[in-house]
């Protein structure tokens, strides 16, 4: 099949079963499947915590409520593009067409091609590091083989929970095990998704610019002035997807980060705590790369749209008439306003931004580590 976009086919593959994809019977199935299951895991949680409420299970706490988040950064995150399919759905009809202006152009089609290569590799590598994370997070409880008929011991799971069910017989507790690692790999693809799909809308959203560039001159300002409008709404589009997901992700990483790394530092010493820390470290880094990436994102479009500006003033415009190169001046005078990323409208997403983040979960941390 010929490609028609810079989007991965595999994310293009998985729209449909986290129920983004509109026009298709499955997706109200879906998304009922996500809200049923995920306020169930959330209702297990509840459980727990109200039977474990104690300072002898405090290192147990502290990851049931690293669990509580990550399913609720999942929800989340599938309910805002539920919320905002509409403008999701123009962002891919905007990248379907860019696909089509380029494919009259050889110069133009290399660079497409190579925006979709980078795009996968982006994508695999994402997916697969979440896939890595929950199968390193799950491995201990898989294999330690714990007695079901043993009544006198608590089962382990892989998430701290409670069920509201008795589980009794080997056979049950294997199923609710592989029922658990299963949801739990489409819950992390869940995740992975949403924030391979940030990176690959933002590496698709400069390719004009980056052609435009490699042009001795300019002609046709108009057109120019066109897709440097199409670039602004793909950059309000994103916002719009984006900056509530941003807003959680921060609320709840730092809280994450905080936990996990106490998790890790209380275990080293412990019987058990080769085991821990195997357990939390990949956790740990995707939950801190997850952070980076919406930061990186922001800073990646603040500096290509700082850039728009400069390569008008540096492109040929002296080579133009009076007439078409004073409409180049509406573009560097746009420019001016910079297209950003922010988490709730209230804080723009840069490197800055999370190293604030990371300093202020490492004093989280200490307080913690203080009050064990």
């Amino acid at each position: 099949m010929t490609r028609k976009s810079t989007i991965s086919p595999v994310i293009m593959f998985m729209l449909p079963w986290f129920g983004v994809w509109p026009g298709r019977s499955i997706i109200l199935i879906n998304r009922l499947f996500w809200i049923v299951t995920l306020a169930f895991i959330g209702f297990c949680h509840y459980l727990y915590v109200s039977t474990h409420l104690n300072s002898e299970n405090f290192f147990n706490l502290v990851d049931c409520l690293c669990s509580f988040l990550a399913h609720v950064k999942v929800l989340i995150k599938l309910v805002m593009f539920w919320i905002n399919q509409q403008k999701f759905m123009e962002t891919l009809a905007l990248i379907v067409n860019d696909w089509k202006d380029c494919a009259n152009s050889d110069v133009s089609l290399r660079v497409m091609i190579r925006k979709a290569k980078l795009s996968d590799r982006i994508t695999n590598t994402i997916l697969i590091l979440h896939v890595i994370s929950i199968i390193a997070y799950s491995m201990g409880v898989v294999l330690e083989d714990a007695d079901a008929t043993d009544q006198t011991i608590e089962l382990p799971y892989v998430n701290k929970l409670q069920l509201p069910f008795n589980v009794s017989t080997q056979r049950t507790y294997r199923l609710v095990l592989l029922t658990e690692v299963v949801h739990l790999i489409f819950s992390n693809l869940a995740a992975g998704f949403a924030n391979a799909m940030l990176l690959t809308l933002l590496v698709s959203q400069f390719i004009f610019k980056e052609i435009e560039n490699k042009k001795e001159s300019i002609t046709g300002t108009i057109k120019i002035i066109r897709k440097h409008q199409k670039i602004i709404q793909f950059s309000e589009n994103i916002e719009i997807i984006y900056t509530h997901i941003a807003l959680l992700v921060f609320a709840s990483n730092m809280a994450m980060i905080c936990s996990i790394g106490f998790l890790i530092v209380t275990a080293i010493g412990t019987p058990d705590g080769m085991e821990q820390i195997i357990k939390c470290l990949l956790f740990f880094s995707i939950t801190n790369l997850e952070a980076f990436i919406f930061c990186y994102a922001g800073e990646y479009l603040s500096n290509k749209s700082k850039a728009i500006g400069f390569a008008m003033y540096n492109c040929s415009w002296y080579n133009l008439k009076p007439k078409d190169s004073r409409i180049l001046l509406f573009i560097i005078l746009r420019s001016q306003k910079q297209l950003i990323l922010t988490a709730g409208k209230m804080m723009e997403l840069s490197l800055v931004f999370f190293a604030s983040i990371m300093n202020a979960s490492g004093s989280y941390l200490s307080v913690m580590l203080a009050m064990q």
